[in-house]
């Protein structure tokens, strides 16, 4: 980015007040004949990389149709020009990677064997699509319910066992002044046994 430069009526160059981000404004700044402003001095190249950057790419002589290679024909065991053991690991890397997309395959094709099989079969009465959408519909809530239940019927049983274990620590003597916090824990206990039951009842 050049400096922006500005010419008074005697001649004088100036470079021209700025507004810094605060809001505050810099002086406006004489320049002397001559002066290169220091984002405009060209970098400094020594002659060895000034050399190189001269130096053309091809060796002399060499014209740039000719370093295009006409396409090879390959031969049959892969790259041009390899050794044997170069060839043979060309052959096993191929091999592998073949029978690594065949156990991708195999892998998705079970998968869609499960799935296919776990849907289960209409009875050849019944209209397509009348009997699936029932199930479709019950199938889920049940499940969901079921999981629910089973998640708090989990959580009751670990407030319970904390419960038996700040008991045993009041009586074992571990805890002498039992907080506020810790006595109402106690007195939840009979709540906590009722709706354990009733939960395990619905199941």
């Amino acid at each position: 980015m050049a400096t922006p430069y500005v010419t008074d009526e005697t001649g004088g160059k100036y470079i021209a007040s700025t507004q810094r981000p605060d809001g505050t404004w810099r002086k406006q700044r004489r320049v002397k004949e001559g002066y290169v402003p220091q984002e405009e001095v060209p970098v400094y190249e020594n002659k060895y990389v000034k050399f190189f950057k001269s130096k053309p790419e091809l060796p002399p002589g060499l014209s740039l149709e000719a370093t295009t290679p006409a396409t090879p024909s390959r031969p049959e065991g892969g790259e041009p020009g390899l050794s044997k053991t170069a060839k043979r690991n060309l052959k096993r890397k191929e091999k592998r990677r073949q029978q690594q997309e065949k156990g991708e395959v195999e892998a998705l094709s079970r998968t869609l064997d499960k799935v296919s099989l776990g849907e289960t079969a209409q009875p050849p009465s019944a209209p397509p699509g009348s009997q699936a959408a029932p199930t479709a519909a019950s199938d889920p809530p049940d499940s969901a319910a079921t999981t629910e239940r089973a998640k708090k019927i989990k959580n009751l049983k670990k407030k319970l066992r904390q419960v038996e274990e700040l008991q045993q620590r009041i009586q074992s003597g571990e805890v002498s002044q039992p907080s506020k916090e810790q006595l109402e824990k106690l007195a939840r206990r009979r709540a906590l046994e009722e709706e354990l039951e009733d939960l395990e009842l619905g199941l």
